[in-house]
């Protein structure tokens, strides 16, 4: 039996916008002047231990822990005020009649806040998976063998939709066979592309497409 796996972050949930803009501001705030470009370039799919590394890189030093959780506290609220599920990701879901499970990068309080806004939740219920339960985040396979496992499924009987590059190789080194998702808020023209470099079988710019696409791959 197929087990679909979605990734959260620009996959089920319109998020990147919200948080790369987040991000944008932090870098502001500690004189690091950051544009939408380079912020989905640096981090895009990374967990929060990327994302706070990849500041301090940038920064040259090490972020101020209470700047941190000003600007975390910043987009859970962002989240709860403005967060939209993608258009079209819950019908397109309903429509497949596969086991399906969640695997992030985020924290768990943020998937959790992600699904329960969106109204997302109660499909997936406590398939839910997030790059603090494993060694090593995306673009690792860890996360996704996780989530195989748990579910009782081998990896090559899995299909994963993602939005990132760390994420399709995370995909793809697990056995899993991969499904680009390039139709978020923050997609521009050369992410169809970067994720077919990445490994992706096939990309979609509108869940509308992911039913057909999945049952192709599911035979």
């Amino acid at each position: 039996m197929t087990l679909l796996i979605f990734d959260c972050d620009g996959v089920l949930v319109d998020s990147e916008v919200l948080a790369h803009e987040t991000l944008i501001e932090m870098m502001a705030s500690l004189g690091r002047p950051t544009t939408m470009d380079e912020a989905v370039r640096e981090f895009a799919g990374g967990s929060l231990a990327d994302t706070i590394a990849t500041v301090e890189r940038l920064l040259g030093r090490p972020l101020p822990a209470d700047v941190g959780e000003h600007f975390g506290r910043l987009l859970l609220e962002r989240f709860r005020q403005e967060l939209k599920p993608m258009p079209g990701v819950r019908d397109a879901i309903l429509a497949l009649p596969y086991r399906r499970a969640v695997a992030s990068s985020s924290t768990p309080e943020r998937l959790r806040l992600s699904l329960e806004v969106t109204g997302l939740a109660p499909l997936f219920g406590e398939h839910v998976f997030s790059a603090v339960q494993v060694a090593r985040g995306k673009p690792a396979p860890d996360l996704y063998l996780l989530a195989a496992k748990t579910l009782g499924e081998a990896p090559e009987r899995c299909i994963v939709i993602e939005d990132t590059n760390r994420g399709v190789a995370a995909g793809r080194a697990a056995g899993a066979r991969v499904i680009g998702f390039a139709g978020g808020g923050h997609a521009t023209p050369a992410l169809a592309d970067a994720l077919r470099l990445a490994g992706a079988e096939i990309v979609i710019t509108e869940m509308v497409e992911l039913p057909a696409v999945v049952r192709r791959l599911a035979k």
